[in-house]
């Protein structure tokens, strides 16, 4: 029925241009990606004052390490403050007049209930502040990589979230998904003139619209950069990539740690990924490149759905034996694998990742099974467990 045909065709073309659209921008990135900054409307300082929160659940392991690899960095204006919520803090120690202990008297289970906690527990107004998880390891010069997009008039700085661990198949194949993201929702995404997206942590704003975020916002369960990224770019405000102030984030090393915690991810783009269409709206109307760049990259399913669904349709194709449209998603897969190539090899990769890649269907068969566990998410923990510690003298 052509009717039926016409509807096959156009689910097909909405699942196929995933595969395609890495290496579209990838392409627009060389022709036309250029630097197009805000203009700088402030006087530049030299350290501005950062709040440097940092937030715990139940478990405080990573605590020391954290604040020991910040009070390393080259920079001397920040205090930080640590959100023990549900933890027992009696072992922790920390006698330095820049670290604030603090313990909420009730369970808040919330980032952002956390972070606003902090925030009602400064100790003078901040300018700045970042959110770093207690499992990130923070570069010595990550202040003064953020202060340079500051200082070119963004409010708004997403840096990049290195791997700490790379000592399982695990933790490289998360790994090398993470450089995929920060390649192009980050780098490529941010120079064609849009925004990169949010990470959860390592991400620095300008206090007052942080502020803001959280009195028009309450944000329950996971997923509060997602709503964050939204609230910025809806008032077509840009978010900035920089790729150079890194923190050091622990990936994903097991496979029951894998499952609960991409079952939350999925849940949360199920929630959230409508934003795009508001997103996309707004841009169109505004002619804002930003806007409009920034809603399909939120319309686009996480990376194993929509490989899982390009090779239904592949299936489904060749039963069927419409060679053409074989041969058209055959292509478009290579397509995504040069793309995905090219995001490692424009990138700093290490070769353990490249080793890795054998794995990829078990990872995405360990996601398939996140998939089914996302409806009942928001009931698994919010706290993640670690299982690794890296020295600090290796991000010297």
């Amino acid at each position: 029925m052509p009717f039926l045909t016409t509807i096959w065709n156009i689910i097909q073309v909405l699942i196929g241009y995933n595969l395609i659209l890495p290496i579209l921008l990838f392409f627009m990135w060389l022709i036309f990606g250029k630097k197009r900054l805000p203009k700088i409307t402030s006087p530049i300082e030299t350290e501005p004052d950062y709040a440097i929160i940092v937030t715990a659940y139940q478990f405080t392991d990573n605590l020391e390490a954290v604040v020991k690899s910040i009070k390393k960095v080259n920079y001397s204006n920040y205090i930080i403050y640590i959100v023990a919520d549900n933890c027992d803090i009696s072992n922790l120690k920390f006698e330095d007049e820049k670290v604030v202990l603090l313990k909420p008297d009730s369970i808040i289970a919330s980032n952002t209930g956390s972070h606003q906690y902090a925030i009602d527990h400064f100790i003078r107004n901040h300018q700045r502040l970042t959110i770093i998880d207690s499992d990130n390891l923070v570069h010595p010069e990550y202040f003064q990589e953020l202060n340079k997009y500051f200082n070119k008039g963004y409010i708004a700085v997403q840096g990049i979230r290195s791997a700490k661990n790379l000592d399982t198949t695990y933790s490289r194949l998360d790994a090398a998904r993470d450089i995929y993201y920060h390649f192009y929702d980050g780098k490529v995404l941010n120079q064609l003139g849009s925004s990169a997206t949010l990470a959860g942590s390592g991400m620095a704003f300008n206090t007052d619209l942080y502020k803001d975020f959280l009195k028009q916002n309450q944000v329950k369960g996971a997923g509060f950069d997602k709503i964050l990224q939204y609230f910025i770019i809806k008032q077509d405000l840009r978010i900035a990539f920089a790729e150079n102030a890194v923190v050091f984030d622990e990936k994903t090393s097991q496979s029951h740690q894998l499952v609960k915690q991409r079952a939350r991810w999925i849940n949360t783009w199920l929630k959230y990924f409508k934003l795009g269409f508001t997103v996309l709206r707004k841009g169109i109307m505004n002619f804002s490149l930003n806007q409009t760049l920034f809603g399909v990259i939120l319309l686009r399913p996480p990376l194993f759905i929509f490989l899982i669904l390009s090779f239904i349709c592949l299936f489904i194709n060749i039963i069927t034996g419409n060679y053409f449209n074989v041969t058209l998603w055959s292509s478009a897969l290579i397509v995504f694998v040069i793309g995905f190539a090219l995001a490692l090899l424009f990138s700093e990769t290490d070769k353990k990742i490249y080793s890795s890649l054998i794995g990829i269907p078990k990872f995405v068969f360990l996601q398939i099974i996140s998939l089914i566990k996302s409806r009942n998410a928001n009931k698994h923990s919010v706290a993640t467990q670690h299982y690794h510690t890296k020295n600090l003298e290796e991000i010297d």
